[in-house]
Parts: C-alpha cells; sequence; structure tokens
C-alpha cells in the first residue's frame, strides 16, 4: 500500500550557500536512501530509457558534455560525469541558468542514498516570496516518482501524475512538502515568521489554494 504522506517524510531537506564564480548562490539539497543498489539507482537516474518511467520524457546525448531536454521542463549541459557516483549539469529554463549536483552512495549492500543539490542565483525578493519550496516541492514529486519506480511501480506513475496532482491526497502532499521545505529554511537561519509565510505562498501556487 503507498502513503505518499510516508515518502514525503522520508526525504531529507537542506538549505545552504556556495560561493561560485559569478557570486553566492542559494543551494536547495534533497536526499532519500532507497532499497536498491548504488548501479541501478545511478542507471534509473542516467539511464533515458528509464527516466521517463519516474520523471519526464528525455531527449538528447547523456553522456559528458552532451547535452539534455526534459520535455516540458529544463535543458541543459552534463558538465562532469564520474559513473555510478555523481554528475553535474547546467538547468536551463526560461532564460535563467542553475546547476544541478546528483550524488549516488552505497549504504550497505542493498541500500543506496540519493543527494541532489539545487544550485541558482536568486535574487533576495523572490527568496524572501517562495523561499527553497519554489524548487523544492518539485523535487519531492520527483523523487515520489523515483521512489515509485524502484518499487516496482507501486505510487504515483507519470501517466497518472497530472490527476493524481489534482487530487486531495496530491495537494495534501504538496502541502506537507511546502511545510517541511519551510521548516528547512527556518533550520538554515531564516526568520521562523518569513519561512512560514514564504511556506504558505509556495503552497498556494503548487495547489491554487488562496491564502487565508
Amino acid at each position: 500500500m503507498f502513503d505518499a504522506t510516508e515518502q514525503i517524510n522520508a526525504v531529507q531537506r537542506q538549505v545552504g550557500s556556495r560561493t561560485l564564480d559569478a557570486g553566492e548562490a542559494r543551494v536547495t539539497t534533497i536526499s532519500q536512501t532507497y532499497q536498491a543498489t548504488a548501479e541501478d539507482l545511478w542507471d534509473a537516474c542516467t539511464n533515458a530509457e528509464r527516466i521517463p518511467r519516474w520523471f519526464l520524457p528525455i531527449s538528447g546525448d547523456l553522456r559528458l558534455h552532451g547535452t539534455y531536454q526534459l520535455e516540458g521542463n529544463a535543458g541543459g549541459t552534463i558538465e562532469t560525469c564520474e559513473p555510478p557516483h555523481r554528475f553535474t549539469a547546467t538547468w536551463e529554463m526560461g532564460g535563467e541558468v542553475s546547476w544541478i549536483e546528483v550524488r549516488v552512495t552505497p549504504v550497505g549492500d542493498d541500500q543506496a542514498r540519493l543527494d541532489l543539490d539545487h544550485i541558482a542565483h536568486v535574487d533576495q525578493d523572490r527568496w524572501a516570496q517562495f523561499g527553497p519550496g519554489a524548487v523544492g516541492v518539485g523535487w519531492d514529486l520527483g523523487l515520489l516518482g523515483l521512489a515509485t519506480h524502484l518499487s516496482g511501480g507501486v505510487g504515483v506513475r507519470p501517466e497518472d501524475s497530472a490527476e493524481w496532482v489534482a487530487s486531495a491526497e496530491g495537494r495534501r502532499t504538496m502541502e506537507l512538502s511546502s511545510h517541511l521545505w519551510g521548516e528547512a529554511s527556518i533550520a538554515a537561519g531564516t526568520d521562523p515568521d518569513e519561512a512560514k509565510a514564504a511556506a504558505e505562498r509556495t503552497t498556494a501556487f503548487y495547489t491554487g489554494t488562496p491564502i487565508e
């Protein structure tokens, strides 16, 4: 039996910063340990035939210095690739460029951990408005799909995602995700009232529910 709340609570979230050549950037990190080998988890995240089974249709040349395009979403260039442990890529969408870093780490004999950093230059006004949940909720939904894929289809499949997101369960899941990203923002030093207000705006954005 699939429990979306259990999946959301299985994820770890962290908010930080990183100094790039272009200046200080925000880092939103999402992590989860799966019942899978590191090799299988790596393949699920890098194999063009498997990515659409849990995320989005993808095209391009998925190798070092190759480019990719996720259907209806971001595209970019694969900047580093160290299989089966780590890759980095640009994340280009709407005329803006950010970066992702994906790491796969074995945990014992039959488990592996995924850590994904989304690194972006975000102006203070936008950050204050939505906080880390602006990208974090989307990644939570992505990891939900990955958990479904690795469990043999128990959960939310990509072909059912639009209907599920519009359901009461989907809205509750996104609300919980947004709340937990607000908690991560508070843990990183954001004023609690400001973090909670940003989380409420993020929830409203994803669920279409007006702020009370």
